[in-house]
Formats: C-alpha cells, structure tokens, sequence
C-alpha cells in the first residue's frame, strides 16, 4: 500500500490541546470550524455485520459532537482489502476517515482471496486515531447440524474430518483465524466457506444446515441468536460475557483460548497530525459517553479506548500474536 509521507504520531490524543499548541498558528487557526462539511468513514465489513453496526453507533455519536453528517461508506470484500485501498488512496484532509476490524492487520499475506496489500502496517500505512473497542465472538451451529455443545462438535469433527463447514466473513479474516486456532487447539479439521457479505449473507446456509457453523462477533448474529434459530455454542472471551452467562467460553474446553476482536479508527497518511489529534480525543469523549457504552453493550462490544502510539503497539502485538497461525495456514495451502 502507498503511503504518503511520514506522520509524527508521537503525543498522545489524550494530551490534543498541547498538540495544537505545538503548531504555528497557522496550522492551529485551519481547525477553526473543524469539520465543516460531512465526513466520511470508510468500513471495512458489510452492511449488518458485527464491525458496520459498531462503525454507525460511533459516526452517529461523533456527528452529534461535531455537528455534521457522518457517513458510513461499507466496502467488504479481498479480506478487507477493498476497503483498505479505498481509504488509502483517499484524501489526506480529515474529512475521509477508517474503521478497520483486527483482520485488516492480520490477513495471511498472500492468501487466497486476501488482496496483496494486505496486511495492514503502522504507522506505514495509515494515521493512526485510535482503539475503539473489543469484543468476544461467537460460535454457533445449525439447528439441523445435530450439535449442542463445543464438545459435541469437537466430537462429530474428530469423526467427519473436513466434512463439517463453518461460515466466516472471508479467508484471512480474524473469524478465519479463530476457528483456525481452534482447529489447531482441538486438533481437528474442519472446512472454511468464506462468505463476503458477512453473516447477513451466510445465515440462510447456516439455517439450512449447508453450512454447519458460524462464527461472528454478537452484532452479527444477534437476530438468530435471539429469535433461537441459530445454537450458541461458546464465546471466544475470556470469561462468560456479562448478560450471556448462559454461554459458556471456548476456554472451559479448551483451557486459556481467548480471541478478542478489536476495531480502529484510522487516517489516510498525511492528514494533519492536529486534526488526527483532535479526532482522537473527540474519539476518546465518544467512547465514554454512557449511551455509545449501552448501545456497544447491547451489540456485545466493550469499549477500549487507546490514544494512538498505544494503538501501535497492540496492533503490533497482536500481529505477533497470530503470526504462528498464518504461517500454519501458509504451510498448509504450499
């Protein structure tokens, strides 16, 4: 991916007014009305997944704090790919933004329907503004599949080797992964069907029991999982979510699994660091607003706000994280 030019990313969100007071007046007086037009936020997922409904609980609460539109632009698809290009290329002026979910930093360089400027690096990349959040995810099964318990389907998959399915928002991504450690951890095979439109598009499949699996974050499946027509099988946390006590984790099988699925909110390189700078911190008032808490709750997502240098440095922990995984992928498809 083309970056375009350095950008000092060094003083905290948290500390934005001293930001601005670094820069020559000039600089300081172009955030004057700031935005004064409707903004855009690039999203890496499509419409109804798990990351679209936290990209538009976040642009609404921003708008309202910056008195202007805030629109949500959704260009899923290569593994988060599209999205990535489109938000890269776009104008360095503050007024083109993206929320990217963990799989953008994370795709298997390469891999099959990953597109080739992925994964994503900071800050080469992109500006980054912050963490948004983390949640849990959630396998379920098929009503029709047969299959009540993680055990039960560890079970059936020791005995059908690669003939149970599971549905993921595509290969590469954090959902693709997940069950791929799980696999690892279980030690059993199962099979990858990649749906790009997200679980809106799978859940027909999975109902139907064409495909067997699913694993998304709450949001994602929350209209099955609530209308019952979906089993929950386990979250991904590391403790039993707070009002889903009913669902165990993946853990109490599978001693210390834990997957945490995170967003980010990041910029073209060369957006003025004072307007990465104040968005951050108009970030951070977002995130701790009471009603964007309840409405994240509500979807299953946690807020996790992180000025941007500690932003860095979990993306790049995490990349170091999964890495043993994506070369056991890499392996396997050689």
């Amino acid at each position: 991916m083309k970056g375009r030019g350095s950008v000092n990313l060094t003083r905290l969100a948290l500390l934005a007014t001293l930001v601005f007071v670094s820069f020559p007046v000039g600089k300081a007086q172009a955030l004057t009305g700031y935005p004064s037009k409707p903004v855009r936020i690039v999203s890496d997922s499509p419409v109804g997944s798990a990351n679209d409904v936290t990209a538009r609980i976040i642009a609404d609460k921003l708008g309202k704090i910056w008195g202007q539109q805030v629109v949500i632009v959704n260009q899923p698809g290569a593994g988060g790919g599209i999205s990535a290009r489109v938000a890269a290329n776009a104008a360095a002026d503050g007024y083109t933004f993206y929320i990217a979910a963990a799989s953008v930093f994370l795709a298997l360089p390469g891999g099959p329907g990953v597109a080739p400027n992925l994964p994503a690096e900071v800050p080469r990349d992109f500006a980054v503004v912050g963490l948004i959040l983390q949640e849990p995810l959630f396998i379920a099964a098929s009503p029709k599949a047969g299959i009540n318990s993680l055990p039960e389907l560890i079970a059936q998959a020791r005995q059908r080797p690669n003939e149970l399915s599971y549905a993921s928002t595509g290969r590469g991504r954090l959902t693709h992964l997940a069950m791929e450690l799980l696999e690892a951890r279980a030690n059993v095979k199962l099979r990858l069907v990649p749906y790009a439109g997200g679980p809106a598009e799978a859940m027909g499949d999975v109902i139907g029991n064409r495909v067997n699996i699913i694993l998304d974050g709450y949001a994602g499946l929350a209209g099955a999982m609530q209308g019952g027509i979906i089993k929950v099988l386990a979250s991904t946390w590391s403790e039993r979510v707070p009002g889903m006590e009913s669902v165990p984790t993946v853990a109490e099988t599978l001693p210390d699994f834990f997957v945490v699925g995170w967003g980010v909110l990041l910029a073209p390189v060369g957006t003025p660091v004072s307007i990465v700078g104040k968005v951050s911190a108009d970030l951070r008032t977002a995130l701790e607003d009471k009603e964007v808490i309840d409405k994240l709750a509500v979807n299953g997502a946690f807020p996790r706000y992180k000025a941007p240098q500690e932003t860095i440095a979990f993306i790049h922990a995490q990349q170091s994280t999964w890495r043993p995984i994506q070369e056991k992928i890499a392996h396997e498809a050689e």
